[in-house]
């Protein structure tokens, strides 16, 4: 099917479901800085889009707040669908981690499609004696507190100590302001472990210094498909990442988010920009508003559960 076709067709819906959309440029509201990944995801979307619409995609910086202060612009826009963002999976988190927020992470929003899963990866220095979660398991037993496993955010830092929790032992975490300076360390043999996105990982796979023992999600991801999965190793029900979400104001009729997710839906089941995210080290992982909103809801109750246990604290 040529491109125009493809992009098209899924917005071909009856007409008594056609909300009037867009009627004029959508707002993009990226609450992050220019230049990161959701940025690049975002303006990515806004330009493969750009040919099928009658009005543009227009994606703006909101930075500030870890995403709160964009966020609330949308939360408090029309539900027309004409204000949407694209927010990471800290939106969820936030909720457990600062002391208040303007808004509810569920109830004030409307979810429209999962975007994108960041997979994260455990890294450990070529050094180390083992391979495999049953080496690392078993290394622990034997040497107390050799371990210690960096981090760069709540996320990354929550899978680094649960790990820790199911294994039985005590690894403590070390915080990075970065995942390159994590892997630089992992690379030089300053640091064991890191749990770092995969796009970090990949620009130091060619030093040789460096060895991938799992990544953090259900399945195996695209980019490291050698790499077993926590519960391939006998970790049942570990499934954590990071990830790209559309959402809008709450209150957006089923059918106007339904038409919206169609729309990028369409971009994702392009060849042309499934090459562009290959290029650019993002992982597709598109799903309808109600799977987003079921991940959203699961989210909340491990964050809730990890708060209760003391795994996660209040900003």
């Amino acid at each position: 099917m040529p491109r125009r076709a493809l992009l098209a067709a899924p917005l071909a819906l009856p007409a008594r479901a056609q909300p009037a959309w867009p009627a004029r440029p959508v707002r993009l509201i990226i609450p992050y800085a220019a230049g990161g990944g959701t940025d690049i995801l975002g303006r990515a979307l806004a330009e493969a889009l750009r040919p099928f619409l009658p009005h543009p995609i227009v994606v703006e910086n909101r930075a500030g707040g870890n995403g709160v202060i964009g966020t609330e612009a949308m939360v408090r826009a029309e539900p027309d669908g004409h204000t949407l963002t694209a927010v990471v999976s800290t939106h969820i988190l936030n909720r457990h981690t600062m002391a208040a927020l303007p808004y509810d992470p569920i109830r004030d929003v409307s979810p429209v499609a999962m975007l994108t899963r960041n997979t994260m990866m455990l890294a450990a220095g070529h050094a180390l004696p083992f391979d495999d979660m049953a080496g690392l398991r078993g290394f622990a037993a034997a040497n107390p507190r050799a371990l210690s496993t960096g981090s760069t955010e709540a996320l990354s830092q929550f899978i680094g100590q649960e790990m820790a929790r199911r294994i039985g032992a005590d690894i403590p975490d070390v915080q990075y302001r970065a995942g390159s300076q994590l892997m630089t360390d992992v690379v030089a043999g300053h640091l064991p472990l890191g749990w770092t996105s995969s796009a970090s990982v990949v620009p130091h796979m060619a030093t040789g210094r460096v060895k991938l023992i799992a990544c953090s999600t259900a399945t195996r991801t695209p980019f490291f498909p050698a790499v077993p999965t926590m519960q391939e190793q006998g970790f049942a029900g570990f499934d954590l990442a990071g990830w790209v979400a559309l959402l809008g104001p709450s209150g957006m009729p089923a059918a106007l988010v339904e038409r919206i997710g169609e729309t990028f839906g369409g971009a994702f089941r392009d060849p042309a920009f499934q090459a562009r995210l290959a290029a650019l080290g993002i992982e597709p992982d598109f799903r309808r508003a109600a799977a987003l909103l079921e991940a959203m809801r699961r989210e909340d109750s491990i964050w809730a559960d990890a708060a209760r246990a003391g795994h996660i604290n209040r900003q």
